[in-house]
């Protein structure tokens, strides 16, 4: 989780954090993202699709939230790109798009975005939102 820049005020920090993450998560690097997270961390997905609720620290996020949805994607198809973030204060809303096949036959292309809480430079909270209906008509169907 470490910056080549050493940012002083909270935003530059929390913002750091949250551009790490993203950079270790379109790498593939997922030995890494556990140690992101809070031990409390709360990730939430907004609607109400199968997955939808709070997920809580980072083994339940990690270890059975994000499994779920990619067990659901034809092995190899996902993809992520990294659109950016906007930062204040702990608060960095982050962009990305996901695209895929989804095991049921489905094009999967999801724009997403999700306010990160940032707290002593680890992942605190956050609120994932994304086209659910998409997600229901393509994911889980």
């Amino acid at each position: 989780m470490s910056t080549e820049t050493h940012p002083t005020s909270i935003t530059e920090r929390s913002k750091a954090v949250v551009l790490d993450y993203m950079k270790a998560l379109t790498e593939g690097d997922f030995d890494a993202l556990h140690a992101f997270f809070a031990p409390d961390a709360t990730w939430t997905l907004a609607g109400e699709l199968p997955l939808s609720g709070t997920w809580t620290g980072p083994d339940e996020i990690l270890g059975v939230f994000v499994p779920a949805m990619v067990d659901r994607m034809a092995p190899g198809s996902m993809e992520m790109e990294f659109e950016g973030v906007i930062a204040e204060g702990e608060r960095v809303l982050a962009e990305w798009n996901t695209r895929g096949l989804a095991k049921a036959g489905g094009r999967y292309d999801q724009h997403c975005l999700a306010v990160f809480t940032i707290r002593d430079g680890r992942i605190a909270a956050v609120r994932e939102h994304f086209d659910t209906l998409h997600a229901h008509n393509v994911v889980f169907a």
